[in-house]
């Protein structure tokens, strides 16, 4: 499918769920992910071009709704994402999503994508993105603790991206680890399942952290953490929701994306408002440093931000010019003459 001309351009490009599943098996799981680390890591690089906000979040009893905007001057990007745990009991997605990208010279839209699979991919390419910088060398070991719909694109992120080869799962609900088994098998992994997340991590250099649960839990408690590991802590993502025992990030150096929102979000909402963080950023853009020592323990405090999903975005924008795996929405009003909106609503009588 060519693109449209300018006169067309009231038609944008839309990426459905089945579009989107193609567009990656035509590129393929594993380069989709490089791919996205490729954009995130350049997008990183340049933090300080973008306008930045918190997330604007609505929040109930039984999940959220947020919107995630990010321009870095010539695009706009946001996304609409959900997160409600008890989804999963009743049948449903525990988070959807969609994305817009709009040119920010004329304002129009240029690409409208669902963002389900999309932010799974994403989520993973920036934990193993930032690993590269966090992890110990080497590290071929990961802990998954909670194997919900997240756990094998970071299982294939973290392989792709760090050599990780090995994982030892766990979760509370042993349906779910199956499941995790079942989908990595023949994909390169030795697989080892767990009956608790004390046997889960014996051995793993890197510890994921990924609960659904909207409580402040313990997943992690300060005697079960050794020192050299990195933690990847994508779990505790909004406000009354953890997964690490507060004395953990007292002996950790601790990695956020954008501190007004991580401390809202993330396991920092534990910690007093002047708890010592970096960004990941000046790490990435080699402002401060990242992992210094062997007995350095590394906490990627992440809960995800909306320059992530600006990344995801050019990503499918581009990657959607290469291919016919999307259709045209005919979305904006387009009057012969722009100032003769109502001459146009009549052209349907």
């Amino acid at each position: 499918m060519s693109k449209p001309s300018p006169s067309e351009r009231a038609f944008v490009p839309f990426v459905s769920v089945d579009n989107m599943m193609q567009l990656v098996h035509s590129i393929g799981i594993e380069e989709t992910l490089k791919g996205l680390a490729t954009y995130l890591e350049e997008d990183f690089r340049r933090w300080e071009c973008f306008d930045k906000t918190p997330r604007v979040a609505s929040h109930t009893d039984v999940g959220v709704i947020e919107l995630m905007p990010a321009s870095d001057g010539d695009a706009y990007a946001f996304k609409y994402v959900n997160g409600h745990p008890k989804n999963t009991k009743e049948g449903l997605q525990t988070v959807t999503a969609f994305g817009l990208i709009a040119d920010q010279y004329t304002g129009y839209p240029v690409l409208l994508t669902e963002m389900t699979l999309l932010t799974a991919l994403r989520t993973a390419a920036t934990s193993a993105m930032v690993a590269q910088y966090l992890a110990p060398k080497g590290a071929k070991t990961m802990a998954m603790i909670g194997n919900g719909a997240q756990s094998e694109f970071q299982a294939i992120a973290m392989k792709v991206l760090c050599g990780i080869d090995t994982l030892r799962l766990y979760d509370i609900d042993s349906s779910a680890t199956e499941k995790v088994v079942r989908n990595l098998t023949d994909q390169g992994f030795v697989l080892t399942p767990c009956r608790s997340a004390e046997e889960a991590i014996e051995g793993a250099q890197i510890v994921t952290t990924c609960t659904a649960d909207k409580q402040c839990a313990t997943i992690l408690t300060d005697n079960m953490v050794g020192s050299g590991i990195h933690i990847n802590a994508i779990g505790g993502d909004c406000p009354g929701k953890t997964e690490l025992h507060r004395d953990i990030l007292l002996r950790s150096d601790v990695f956020v994306e954008y501190p007004p929102q991580t401390r809202i979000e993330g396991e920092i909402q534990q910690m007093p408002g002047d708890f010592a963080v970096t960004e990941i950023w000046e790490v990435i853009a080699g402002k401060k440093p990242g992992r210094t020592g062997d007995r350095q323990i590394t906490l990627f405090d992440g809960v995800g931000f909306a320059i992530e999903d600006f990344s995801a975005l050019r990503f499918i924008r581009d990657k959607v010019r290469e291919t016919a795996f999307f259709q045209y929405l005919d979305m904006l009003a387009d009057p012969d003459d722009p100032r003769d909106l109502f001459g146009m609503l009549q052209r349907a009588r």
